[in-house]
Order: structure tokens, then C-alpha cells, then sequence
């Protein structure tokens, strides 16, 4: 396996490992709420797909993450809403289009790069209110959780893929 793709491998299996804690931090943290932030649950099994599609096609894992971490955030947005800052999440995907794909596959990451902004431009004119009638506390809350979870993924791609690179990136 590519060295990239082992890092989308290690990314996909934090993110699995840490999606069943979310409705746990929206119990602690908000109260409320619960039950619809288990919706979140249901990405875990498209994320499960990356490590075994890894040994068979790298390419298609690198490819995979991204769209699936980006399908996942346009979900958890219509259940949240626009103030709880899920959408902060297409940066991490769009990280991953950066730092996942070889110079060759330079046509796929900026197809993905546009994927990722059309579905975050359409969320960002269409929602406005969130499916669960969170209070504007509640909403400050999971934005708060929202925003500390984005900066460690993002730091956590930074740490995993740096040195990944066996080439340099062209444009």
C-alpha cells in the first residue's frame, strides 16, 4: 500500500473510532438531542469501506475518504444546521483532495476540490434551520464541539501525511 494510502487508512479509522462518542458529547455537553445526533452513526459503515478497499485499489480509497467524509458533512448539516458549524468539516475533506492523490491523478483531486465546494456552496444558500429544534445555547454548544473537532482532524492530517509525498505536487 502507497504511503498515502495508509494514511487515508489511518484517517478513516480515527474518524470511525471517534463517531460513536458524538451523540455522547451532545448528551454531556448540550443535554439534548440525543437521538438525532445518533443519525451520525449511520456514516460509520461508508467510512469501514476505506481500509478494506485499500489493499485492493489504493487509488480508490484516496478518492474514497474525501467524498465520503464530504457526503457525511452535507447529512450532518441538514440534521444540525448551519449555525452548529458542521460545515467546518469540508475543510478536512478538502485537506485530504490536497494531500491524498499523486501529481498523475491532478484531474481527479480538482474534480473532487470542485465536488467538495459545489455541496458546500449549495448548503450554504439552501440551510438555514436545523432538522432538531436545538436553542440558540444548544447550537453555540455543537458549534463549539464542531470547531475543536475540525482543528484536531485537521491536525491530525497534518501529522499523519506529512512525508507522504513521494513526489511534488504539480498543478
Amino acid at each position: 500500500m502507497d504511503p498515502r494510502a495508509g494514511a487515508t487508512v489511518t484517517i478513516a479509522w480515527v474518524i470511525m473510532a471517534n463517531k460513536p462518542f458524538y451523540p455522547f458529547y451532545v448528551w454531556w455537553l448540550v443535554g439534548d438531542g440525543v437521538g438525532m445526533s445518533a443519525i451520525t452513526l449511520a456514516a460509520i459503515p461508508l467510512f469501514l469501506t476505506i481500509p478494506l478497499i485499500a489493499r485492493k485499489s489504493p487509488f480508490s480509497a484516496r478518492l474514497a475518504l474525501p467524498m465520503i467524509g464530504t457526503v457525511d458533512t452535507v447529512c450532518e448539516s441538514i440534521v444540525f444546521g448551519r449555525a452548529s458549524a458542521t460545515l467546518l468539516f469540508l475543510a478536512p475533506c478538502m485537506a485530504l483532495t490536497l494531500v491524498s492523490f499523486q501529481p498523475v491523478e491532478k484531474w481527479w483531486q480538482r474534480g473532487l476540490a470542485c465536488f467538495i465546494f459545489v455541496c458546500f456552496a449549495i448548503c450554504w444558500w439552501k440551510l438555514k434551520e436545523p432538522v432538531f429544534p436545538w436553542t440558540t445555547d444548544q447550537i453555540a454548544i455543537l458549534s463549539s464541539i464542531n470547531v475543536f473537532a475540525v482543528a484536531g482532524l485537521m491536525t491530525l492530517i497534518g501529522i499523519r501525511y506529512a512525508g507522504t509525498a513521494s513526489e511534488n505536487i504539480s498543478f
